[in-house]
């Protein structure tokens, strides 16, 4: 009878962990969208003037900025030298005019004197900790020459240098960060190794750099890694001074973005001729138009299907290299595998097909357009077959035969020419013989019960249940989120100066936010990093004050460093200490 008591009482306890565990889990949808958040990281010590004499890394980052979806892509800038010198927090691009913040900041910063390449990389980690959301895919990206040179007469080593970068490298693993670095080599003194094992570390990609025009190959790869995306050739050309026709062909209706670069060492100007022969005008809401110093970039919104005709004009003698980047929001799905487990010799069927924002797409065209197959992993060799799949009016479909090892790990991957999907993997445990039952001899039925053993078994188990029940009670606090916004100004106490107005959504935080964080981690601001707000009932704000700066409300101060509610519509004034100067925030909805 104990024993069974003992049974039941271990099967119910897993039973609540199990159920928790969902319940915690459904609690946090997950969104879909193949969104990015990229912190682009550049070297802006005075060494980069001879390794980076054209500033590629400006035009890199620029272009960067320019391929992002216009569908809410986040992107963040930190520029370094031996500390973090500028920074730009994660914005989420809505609109050109989010896109030219980001470059007119890149444009404005200057070089400074010595070079620790822990600080970028450590910067970028935590500002990737401090805004990820789910449904976005980080990765960082890091522009520079690899090598440290610190200030001799400050009290940092070399040493101390590479274990902060080690630890930042590790960080960003275990986290999820992968850094792709881009070595720029224009004097020869780049530092191949340090770059590439950062970016191996982290399941980047390193790069080297000596020209403009290797950017697009290079920055197509990074989208193409991290969105599954490919480029394409368009043309290479070489200008007369005159309107140059270039076929540009939109493969499907599900293109949800077209990125044309064009990279030159001379301006260019561009017409846009859709599929039906009407002239698109540059810019508009369908057609926008980016150029910098060495690139112009066209970038098609929701495109027709089929053959549209850039015309391009350059100065005489000049070669254009054009480069087409298509962005889908497609996903591919696998069928759940029809058995739990299998044996030897056994044929598994497999079934995939596209979503589009959650619905099945049954478009013959692409499927037909495609090639398709099922990659078959031996976990007990580690070796991969690949097997062919049929296209069909609803999706890609085929078989595979099990052969002898204990399990399996098969996914499916689709591509043209110019995008890839693969799906999430699904393990195949394969049944083994079944062992001969043991059977008991009589010395060990006359065995006592051990009830002491029972015992600490049980003590055990209703343990871990308790710490686990803590665990999900503090990773849903953790990750609970914050409705409407904050209006933030902030005034020259000198001069009696207000900047605008500016609007600071909430929903993006999660369980905690700093004031910092809201002034764009402006450095200038630094103290304002020890002021936090957490999510309280009714929609409300906890403000928590562990610095030295001053809050006041109604005119009166308040006293928040054990934390103090803030309602809809309460404004706040923050008097800072280290600059003469004060912050002004309002709750509204």
């Amino acid at each position: 009878m104990f024993k069974k008591w003992i049974s039941s009482f271990i099967v119910i306890t897993i039973l609540l962990w199990h159920f928790s565990l969902l319940n915690s889990l459904a609690a946090s949808p997950i969104n879909s969208s193949s969104r990015i958040e990229g912190m682009l990281v550049v070297d802006v010590s005075n060494s980069m003037k001879s390794s980076d004499p054209n500033n590629i890394s400006s035009e890199a980052m620029k272009m960067f900025v320019d391929m992002a979806s216009l569908k809410g892509d986040k992107i963040g800038a930190i520029a370094y030298a031996d500390k973090v010198m500028r920074e730009k927090a994660l914005v989420s691009i809505n609109s050109e005019q989010d896109k030219q913040d980001l470059k007119d900041f890149i444009d404005s910063v200057d070089k400074y004197t010595y070079t620790d390449l822990s600080a970028g990389v450590k910067e970028a980690v935590k500002v990737l900790d401090s805004s990820h959301e789910q449904g976005y895919y980080p990765l960082i990206v890091l522009l520079a020459d690899g090598n440290n040179e610190l200030d001799p007469k400050g009290s940092r080593t070399l040493d101390q240098a590479n274990a902060d970068l080690n630890q930042a490298v590790a960080d960003a693993k275990a986290k999820g960060y992968p850094i792709y670095t881009i070595g720029l080599n224009a004097n020869g003194k780049l530092n191949k190794d340090v770059l590439s094992n950062v970016a191996s570390s982290t399941n980047g990609k390193f790069f080297e750099a000596n020209s403009a025009d290797q950017l697009p190959d290079i920055l197509s790869e990074i989208f193409a890694n991290h969105l599954k995306l490919k480029i394409v050739p368009v043309d290479e050309m070489v200008a007369n001074g005159d309107f140059q026709d270039v076929k540009i062909n939109v493969p499907n209706e599900n293109v949800l973005e077209a990125n044309i670069s064009m990279i030159s060492s001379q301006p260019v100007e561009v017409k846009l001729v859709d599929p039906s022969g009407k002239e698109v005008p540059i810019p508009s809401d369908q057609a926008l138009l980016s150029q910098s110093r060495t690139y112009s970039m066209v970038k098609l919104t929701k495109p027709l299907q089929g053959d549209w005709t850039l015309k391009v004009k350059g100065v005489p003698q000049d070669k254009i290299d054009i480069n087409l980047i298509f962005n889908y929001d497609l996903q591919l799905k696998m069928d759940p595998l029809s058995k739990q487990s299998y044996k030897s010799g056994d044929t598994v069927k497999i079934n995939a097909y596209f979503e589009d924002n959650g619905t099945q797409l049954t478009d013959t065209a692409i499927y037909k357009s495609m090639k398709s197959k099922v990659l078959v992993k031996d976990l007990d060799n580690g070796k991969t077959e690949e097997v062919s799949l049929s296209a069909g009016d609803k999706g890609f479909s085929g078989q595979f035969k099990l052969g002898n090892s204990s399990s399996y790990e098969v996914n499916v991957k689709a591509e043209d020419n110019s995008f890839f999907r693969e799906t999430a993997p699904q393990k195949i445990t394969v049944q083994k013989k079944a062992a001969v039952p043991i059977t008991k001899s009589k010395t060990d039925e006359d065995k006592p019960f051990p009830w002491l053993t029972a015992a600490l078994i049980a003590l055990g188990v209703l343990i871990m249940a308790v710490l686990l029940y803590f665990l999900v009670k503090k990773w849903k606090e953790n990750n609970r989120g914050f409705s409407g916004q904050m209006v933030v100004e902030i005034k020259d106490e000198d001069t009696g100066e207000r900047s605008n107005p500016q609007y600071r959504k909430l929903k993006g935080f999660k369980g905690k936010f700093q004031l910092h964080q809201l002034l764009g981690l402006n450095p200038e601001f630094a103290e304002t990093n020890q002021i936090v707000f957490k999510p309280a009932a009714g929609d409300s704000l906890l403000i928590i004050n562990q610095s030295n700066c001053t809050i006041e409300k109604s005119g009166r101060a308040i006293d928040a460093k054990k934390g103090q509610i803030i309602k809809r519509n309460d404004r706040l004034r923050i008097v800072l200490k280290q600059v003469n100067k004060s912050v002004y925030i309002e709750y509204i909805s």
